[in-house]
């Protein structure tokens, strides 16, 4: 179910018409891949985000998340709701809150805070993201890297 909506969402982008600049753009939805690092562990991460930008500077959104083999494969799936702010130019600094959802056996959930860095390149009307993040969970941190592709409207 999650890869048909990650594939539709992904259309819906590809079709949506193109957009060379996104100042007065409000709508900021995105496809996520990386990796995911834990106590010398680092498995693929893949996810979607929204973030809707109240003006060039403040921004608020949402993210969801998924690592198949994290936990010793039993899978994490994290989702948050992060504010944002842009201080300079296409760099985008977050701050969330949200829960990871480990999977497996024996299934819990806990508090996640998240810290993030990004910075957007516009390649084509497309906005291409090189991600850092940092999750706080449970007294340990996980180290998130990837890159996020976005599409604004």
């Amino acid at each position: 179910m999650k890869i048909k909506l990650l594939s539709i969402f992904s259309l819906m982008l590809a079709v949506s018409p193109t957009y060379a600049s996104s100042e007065d753009h409000h709508h900021f939805p995105g496809v996520f891949v990386g990796v995911t690092s834990i106590d010398g562990e680092t498995d693929f991460s893949y996810g979607l985000e929204y973030e809707y930008k109240f003006s060039n500077f403040w921004g608020a959104g949402v993210v969801f998340e998924k690592t198949n083999d994290a936990h010793h494969g039993d899978g994490v799936e994290v989702a948050l709701a992060s504010a944002y702010i842009h201080p300079w130019k296409e760099l985008r600094l977050g701050a969330g809150f949200g829960q990871e959802k480990v999977g497996g056996h024996h299934s819990h959930k806990e508090d996640l805070i998240r810290i993030s860095v990004s910075y957007d390149f516009h390649v084509a009307g497309f906005g291409v993201a090189p991600t850092l993040a940092a999750d706080f969970v449970d007294g340990e941190m996980a180290t998130v890297l990837g890159v996020a592709f976005i599409k604004s409207f």
